[in-house]
């Protein structure tokens, strides 16, 4: 039998992380068993989808190495809607789902509270299709369902427990449940791998396998992922779209590494892993039943360690998205003509050492590309302390008169006139580097004075000075 997985979405939004993870799960599956990893797109929702949101989801799949030609499909749900019809109808035929014209006001003034589900009241009351009636499907009333689940064993539920659940609403147009089944029978899925959230409906979706003359797939449901506060994650509170981290500046390197971490590790005390070892040592019956905490500082510290691991031509070229703007990167504050690629080559190694997200390169070398720096007031309030008129008096001086201009000719002057007034060199160059860089914080600051150039320096010395 041929391993045969699938990746499920709905075009109704930006891509979840989570819906990353889980893509990235089944891709590695099929990738380890010589299987077929199948994306479709369930697109039935024709209210909320949007075809640049499919076009998003084969974009992101792209970014995190599941590339298109790579696998088959995309499929689309709503091609497959007279097979759901088709599969509906059987199942009344064959006595297996009944129609049922109750609402929700009639189920709760039967059960008289809100927790109870649906009593069965229609069953055997013979209703055909029409307005207003919905398809039921009929629930043993005795034994167990038992789930083969990869990662969670063999959870089993009360058939008793599990209430005639709708298949197909009024208008004939099938829900989830059997949408779902009947797609993964069409396209021979054997194996079914997705989020927690799903667990509740897999006994009702097995039952539709078996009813309909189908083996059940092989289960696995991975753990939710949870926010700091170990909430589920949430669109609306969350930041989960994993475009959103692509256009901030992660590679996808790290965010794949970072992503299969979450209710999994490798073996050994270690994170960071080549995804050669990844893809050998991940097993799906060892991930963790607990939730995953996705935590945003730890992804953080995992993309600078892969930004430090790239060639300064690696990063030189991936920069470049944030030093000339796409259609989904704001462009820079520079004028394009100011950027100069041979200083940016100059200052890259500095930066690459520096910075988590690459989207920060953009304030890290700014001050090299701008007329004059940023005006950063809170990084101005805190440098501009009484003395720093007189600092950058003497800094101007002593950087006039240099023979070299060299960051280690830089250094010992600025630490000269830090020596003739008792300073530390600390102390010193903070109202120098907001001079010239507008920032408190930056690229070594010597190096940065070099590339600037001897000219461009002194004239923002003597401007932040005539502000003091």
């Amino acid at each position: 039998m041929t391993v045969r997985v699938r990746f499920a979405p709905s075009p109704t939004g930006m891509f979840h992380v989570g819906g990353a993870r889980t893509a990235l799960q089944n891709w590695i599956y099929a990738q380890q068993h010589g299987g077929v990893f199948v994306l479709r797109i369930e697109d039935t929702d024709a209210a909320r989808n949007k075809p640049e949101w499919t076009e998003g989801i084969l974009a992101a799949l792209d970014w995190i190495g599941i590339e298109r030609g790579s696998y088959e499909g995309p499929y689309y749900q709503s091609s497959y809607a007279a097979d759901h019809t088709a599969a509906a109808t059987r199942l009344y035929g064959e006595g297996k789902a009944y129609y049922c014209d109750c609402t929700r006001d009639d189920v709760l003034a039967r059960a008289g509270n809100k927790h109870s589900g649906y009593d069965g009241f229609c069953r055997d009351r013979g209703l055909g299709p029409g307005e207003g009636r919905a398809l039921r499907f009929r629930t043993p009333d005795e034994g167990e369902t038992v789930v083969v689940d990869l990662v969670r064993g063999k959870p089993t539920f009360e058939n008793k427990l599990i209430e005639d659940f709708v298949i197909a609403r009024s208008d004939g147009s099938a829900v989830f449940l059997l949408a779902n089944v009947v797609d993964d029978m069409s396209m021979g899925i054997n194996h079914v791998f997705r989020a927690e959230e799903h667990l509740p409906n897999t006994p009702k979706q097995q039952l539709l396998w078996e009813a309909l003359g189908h083996t059940p797939p092989v289960w696995g449901h991975v753990p939710v992922i949870v926010n700091e506060k170990r909430q589920k994650l949430s669109k609306r509170r969350d930041k989960v779209a994993l475009e959103a981290y692509r256009d901030e500046g992660y590679l996808a390197a790290a965010m794949r590494n970072y992503l299969m971490l979450l209710g999994w590790a490798p073996t050994g005390d270690r994170e960071i892993v080549p995804w050669s070892v990844i893809e050998e040592e991940f097993h799906l019956d060892q991930v963790n039943h607990a939730p995953a905490f996705f935590d945003v500082k730890k992804l953080r510290a995992f993309n600078g360690e892969y930004i430090r691991a790239l060639s300064v031509s690696e990063f030189t070229q991936l920069c470049a998205p944030w030093l000339t703007g796409t259609d989904t990167i704001a462009a820079p504050p520079w004028a394009p003509a100011a950027f100069d690629a041979e200083t940016f080559a100059a200052v890259a190694p500095l930066a690459q050492t520096r910075i988590a997200v690459l989207s920060e390169i953009v304030d890290n070398v700014d001050f090299l590309f701008l007329d004059e720096p940023v005006r950063d007031e809170a990084s101005w309030a805190k440098a501009m302390k009484e003395g720093a008129a007189d600092i950058l008096d003497d800094t101007a001086t002593a950087f006039a008169a240099l023979p070299d201009w060299t960051a280690d000719s830089l250094k010992a002057a600025l630490e000269a006139v830090g020596e003739a007034r008792g300073l530390k060199l600390g102390k010193t160059q903070a109202p120098v580097r907001v001079a010239v860089t507008g920032r408190t914080i930056g690229l070594p600051l010597f190096e940065s004075v070099e590339l600037l150039g001897r000219d461009r320096t002194l004239a923002r010395i003597s401007a932040a000075r005539a502000r003091l």
